[in-house]
């Protein structure tokens, strides 16, 4: 039994045959590579069950961002919901055991669609089934009743945007390699022109395809919960169009956009599947787009960051450099959608 990168197998394995029912050991541990934020590893029991643990990412994060206790509890509430979701069996707070929290759930079966080559491979007639349940399930991430899945405490009801800019804004300026002066005007227009926000809602923070779990063209589950708060629905909304790119749309920033493959929905058609099945009004859209491509930008300037912080060498360093072209390029977008308001 060897060791991972962010998991230390051994007191690991004690750990879950302890306390996840059922989890007997040796276990396999293999980490699920895709996101650039908490750790996620695949879990094997001798018996072949699976599970996927997930921790904070290893060296200079900031807390409030990766803090996996939350995560796990909005996973929990989300069990007594319609929205799809993996099955928690466990919570470790002792960082003893793996030197920061983790929890663990059930793994679920399915594809993960990270790029044009997997979508070509696993779907064709199902692009646009796909298309349609990702919108339906955001739907029911909206519609959530906070009060009956115990998360109406979760954070604040108002001010959602106001919030956010708050936060992105005040990580941004930890952690910048750099001036970006985009980012400080974009902050500064969308903080005079915020749109008035109806009740709040789950906002899941982060919502795009590879996010979620595709099985049998439908999301059977939603991950990666660690921004997820209270506040306004449409800033999901708006962080998809960020993330897709479909057949008839420009490209996106965010590279690695599987929905260009023919079939897919494009961002309009996406926005008025939402509308339809949500019934609200969409004529603020834009500002949300605006929003979702600065935040973007900040979410992928902590990532730079992070990783330049670990960077060996001057090589290293340089290799990190598309990281900082997707920051430059978010921000560049999020001034034009701005600057297309007025």
């Amino acid at each position: 039994m060897s060791d991972v990168k962010g998991l230390r197998a051994a007191s690991v394995s004690e750990w879950l045959q302890a306390n996840v029912a059922g989890a007997v050991g040796p276990f396999t541990f293999e980490q699920i590579i895709g996101g650039h934020s908490n750790l996620t590893f695949k879990v094997t029991a001798v018996d072949g069950q699976r599970f996927v643990l997930r921790r904070p990412p290893v060296g200079n994060t900031l807390a409030s961002a990766h803090d996996v206790g939350r995560e796990f509890r909005i996973l929990n509430g989300l069990r007594h919901s319609t929205v799809p979701v993996p099955t928690t069996v466990g919570m470790c707070d002792d960082s003893t055991v793996n030197d920061a929290p983790f929890y663990v759930m059930r793994f679920v079966d399915g594809s993960v669609l990270r790029d044009r080559a997997t979508a070509d491979a696993e779907l064709d007639e199902a692009r646009r089934a796909v298309s349609e349940s990702l919108i339906d399930t955001l739907v029911a991430i909206h519609a959530v009743d906070l009060d009956a899945v115990g998360l109406s405490d979760l954070g604040r009801h108002e001010g959602y945007i106001a919030r956010q800019l708050k936060r992105w804004y005040g990580q941004w300026n930890q952690q910048k390699t750099g001036e970006l002066p985009a980012v400080d005007r974009v902050h500064n227009e969308l903080a005079q022109r915020i749109p008035a926000q109806a009740n709040a809602a789950l906002v899941h923070g982060d919502y795009r395809l590879d996010n979620c779990i595709v099985s049998d063209a439908r999301v059977v589950a939603v991950l990666d919960w660690e921004i997820c708060t209270l506040g306004d629905p449409l800033a999901d909304l708006g962080m998809l169009h960020v993330y897709w790119a479909g057949p008839n749309d420009e490209a996106s920033v965010w590279t690695a956009s599987a929905t260009s493959a023919p079939g897919f929905l494009d961002r309009a058609k996406l926005a008025d599947r939402y509308a339809q099945v949500s019934g609200r009004d969409l004529a603020q859209l834009p500002f949300y787009v605006a929003f979702s491509y600065w935040k973007l930008a900040c979410i992928m300037q902590g990532v730079y960051a992070r990783y330049l912080s670990a960077a060996p060498d001057a090589a290293a360093a340089k290799a990190l450099d598309p990281f900082a072209q997707t920051v430059a390029d978010a921000a560049a977008a999020a001034l034009v959608t701005l600057e297309q308001l007025t």
